[in-house]
C-alpha cells in the first residue's frame, strides 16, 4: 500500500507537531520503505536518500549535514554527485529542515549561499579556531568570523555557533550577530560519574545566560541513550543535534528504532521537567 510522507511545519523539536502530505513512499509487505521517485533517478543517490526517509518516518525533526575541511562532506558520501550539490538534492528530496555544519571559510560560505539551508551552524575547522575543550573560540573570531555570520544571514540563512557552555562564548556570539547557539555537551559526555554533575550544571547555567541575552539555544555532541535525558530536560535547549551515536545504533536496533528511542528518552525528559 501507498502512504505519505509527512513534513512537519516549522517548531521546535520537542513540541507537538502539525503535518500534512508530501511525496510518496511504498511500504512493501510490511518491510522497510523506499521512495517513490516521480521520475528516474541515479540509484546512488536514491540508496543514500532511504536513510533520510526511515529517519523522517520514525520521528527525525531536522537533517544536519557535516561539511568541513574543505570539501570533504564526513557525514554524507553520494557517489556520483559533486560534493557541493549533496544538500541541494536533499533539500529537494527530503522534507526536513536542513541545518549545514561548516567552516567559516569563503567557500563554505559561498557554497551554502547557493543552497539557502534552513539553518547552519559554524564549528572549528582548524586547532587554531577551537577553544581547549573543543567548541568554537567565537570569543577570538574577530572580523573573518562576523563576516561568515554577516553573509550567512543576507543569504536567508539561521546562524548558529557550536561553542562551548561558557558565558564569555555566549556573550562573544552575541556581538558576532549569531541568533543560534549550540552548546557543546562533549565534556559532559565524556565525563566520569563523579563530575558529571558540574558539567550539566555548566550546560543548565549557559542555556539560562543565552536566553537572559536574547540567543535560542540548542545543544548537541556526545550524547546518547544514556546521558541525554538531563540535557533534553533543560527547558531553555530547544534542539538536540545527535547524528553519530544514532548511526552507531542503528547497526544493532535499525534505523527507525533508535531514532524512536532517543525520540522517547527525549519526549520524557522534557515532560518531567513540565510536570
Amino acid at each position: 500500500m501507498d502512504r505519505r510522507v509527512i513534513r512537519p511545519d516549522a517548531a521546535t523539536f520537542m513540541e507537538g507537531k502539525a503535518y500534512h502530505s508530501w511525496g510518496e513512499i511504498k511500504l512493501d509487505r510490511g518491510g522497510p520503505p523506499s521512495f517513490q521517485p516521480r521520475a528516474p533517478v541515479d540509484l546512488s543517490w536514491a540508496r543514500h536518500r532511504r536513510p533520510a526517509l526511515i529517519a523522517l518516518l520514525a520521528g527525525l525533526k531536522g537533517l544536519y549535514l557535516d561539511q568541513t575541511q574543505g570539501t570533504v562532506w564526513n557525514d554524507v558520501s553520494i557517489v556520483g554527485q559533486p560534493p557541493d550539490q549533496v544538500g541541494a538534492l536533499l533539500a529537494a528530496e527530503i522534507a526536513l529542515p536542513l541545518n549545514l555544519e561548516m567552516a567559516a571559510t569563503p567557500e563554505m560560505v559561498g557554497i551554502a549561499a547557493r543552497l539557502k539551508p534552513h539553518a547552519a551552524c559554524i564549528v572549528p575547522e582548524k586547532r587554531a579556531e577551537r577553544t581547549t575543550e573543543g567548541g568554537l573560540d567565537a570569543a577570538a573570531g574577530g572580523a573573518a568570523l562576523q563576516d561568515a555570520v554577516a553573509r550567512l544571514a543576507a543569504a536567508g540563512i539561521r546562524v548558529s555557533l557550536f561553542i562551548e557552555p561558557d558565558p564569555r562564548q555566549l556573550d562573544a556570539a552575541k556581538a558576532l550577530g549569531a541568533p543560534v547557539v549550540e552548546l557543546h555537551t562533549g565534556a559532559y559526555c565524556d565525563a566520569a560519574e563523579a563530575a558529571r554533575p558540574a558539567e550539566l550544571d555548566r550546560i543548565v547555567k549557559a542555556a539560562a545566560h543565552a536566553r537572559r541575552i536574547g540567543l535560542e539555544c540548542h545543544a548537541g555532541h556526545g550524547l546518547s541513550f544514556a546521558n541525554v535525558g538531563p540535557v533534553a530536560a533543560i527547558p531553555e535547549i530547544v534542539e538536540l543535534n545527535i547524528g553519530h551515536f544514532l548511526v552507531g545504533e542503528a547497526v544493532f536496533i535499525g534505523l527507525a528504532d533508535a531514532v524512536r528511542r532517543m525520540r522517547v528518552l527525549m519526549d520524557r525528559a522534557r515532560a518531567k521537567e513540565h510536570a
